[in-house]
């Protein structure tokens, strides 16, 4: 039996670009088109389609169909950033609308919403990201327009119930949409669980080489919604160079190698350190111990992601000089690349942090695990000498 393109598995989708060759050439690679203005037809028509590089660039298409295929979505937009591509989520809406969010999520968003979206005119009520129950009681039938959901969360790692938030949302006539920026198609497909839009930092594990600034749509359906938020895409400018464009989507050829990688290194980390002498806790999805284990282990497939964090004996100062004092494990912000990266997180967020103090929040990159632990384990024995 002869596979069509439309069934080869996500991974072969991935690593061929759609298997797109170009017809002038004939090159493999995706090309790169860095024109930002078209030329009309002799009648003044733009039968191409393209009318000039703001809304339409084909090199933004390359990367955008391959985040439609592998999130089975109907469309994707790029943005310049994930905070971009957020913002366009939230300004599509109208003054007076009210979102459900979680109280902890990505900070720099939750902190937006606090503030300047609040002073446009969105109500917002944050909850906790793993309560069902609170979600159903802060979404209002006919008012609450739009649930925003990250799953796992930034920094704790709490997984929200996609599909039974999604039935109380619609039910209610809401949208649900998805940070999916942690997950990745790879390991969540939320479409498929009843969301309606997925949003990701590109700039993490879809480019996964800390090297491309970048953020997405994909929307379930087209709608009058999504033509909205192309709307604020083009009206405010927030689009992507074509070159970083073209770097995402050769990230993306590989990400469900990098991905899988980090994940299998991040369970036998976590499981190391679970019960270690200097370590108060970890916060990883993929231990039987941790509350969201269950729902994890259902909506997620392959693997449980590359990012854990894990709470220090002795608070705050320890944490801090266990991150000083490793040597793979680089102190920097960000998440998804080849690279580990560790952080104390609360330093970042500041005095309204919700983030323990004694927390570092760790992204697993592509290295050998063991090495990995290693450089951990000399790290704690430093702190508490």
């Amino acid at each position: 039996m002869v596979m069509r393109s439309n069934d080869d598995h996500p991974a072969t989708k991935a690593a061929q670009a759609l298997g797109d060759i170009e017809p002038i050439t004939k090159s493999v690679t995706p090309p790169l088109y860095p024109a930002t203005t078209y030329q009309r037809d002799a009648d003044n028509q733009y039968r191409n389609g393209r009318v000039y590089g703001r809304p339409h660039n084909p090199t933004f298409e390359t990367a955008e169909r391959l985040l439609t295929a592998l999130e089975g979505g109907a469309a994707s937009l790029l943005f310049s950033s994930g905070m971009a591509a957020a913002s366009a989520a939230f300004l599509a809406l109208r003054p007076g609308d009210h979102v459900v969010a979680p109280e902890v999520m990505y900070w720099g968003l939750r902190n937006w919403l606090k503030g300047a979206m609040t002073e446009w005119g969105l109500t917002v009520s944050f909850v906790d990201a793993a309560d069902t129950g609170a979600f159903a009681r802060a979404i209002e039938p006919g008012r609450t327009k739009l649930v925003w959901l990250e799953t796992p969360s930034n920094p704790t790692w709490a997984i929200s119930d996609i599909a039974a938030i999604a039935k109380l949302a619609h039910a209610a006539g809401a949208r649900v949409a998805v940070d999916s920026t942690v997950a990745t198609p790879i390991l969540t497909q939320p479409i498929a669980l009843g969301a309606d839009l997925v949003m990701h930092s590109g700039t993490k594990y879809l480019n996964g080489h800390s090297d491309v600034i970048a953020g997405t749509l994909t929307t379930a359906r087209i709608d009058e919604y999504w033509e909205r938020i192309q709307l604020v895409r083009s009206n405010v400018g927030a689009i992507l160079g074509t070159f970083e464009a073209w770097l995402l989507q050769r990230g993306m050829r590989t990400l469900h190698i990098r991905v899988e990688r980090a994940s299998q290194s991040a369970l036998r980390i976590a499981e190391h350190f679970a019960s270690h002498p200097l370590v108060a806790e970890v916060l990883y999805p993929g231990l039987p111990g941790f509350a969201g284990h269950e729902l994890a282990r259902q909506q997620m497939s392959g693997g449980f992601g590359g990012m854990l964090s894990i709470r220090v004996k002795g608070g705050e100062a320890a944490a801090i000089t266990v991150a000083a004092e490793t040597r793979l494990w680089k102190r920097a912000t960000s998440l998804g690349g080849v690279e580990s990266l560790i952080e104390h997180r609360q330093s970042v967020e500041g005095p309204t942090s919700p983030v323990p103090p004694d927390l570092l929040r760790l992204s697993v990159g592509i290295e050998h695990a063991d090495d990995l632990i290693g450089d951990m384990e000399q790290a704690l024995a430093i702190a508490h000498r």
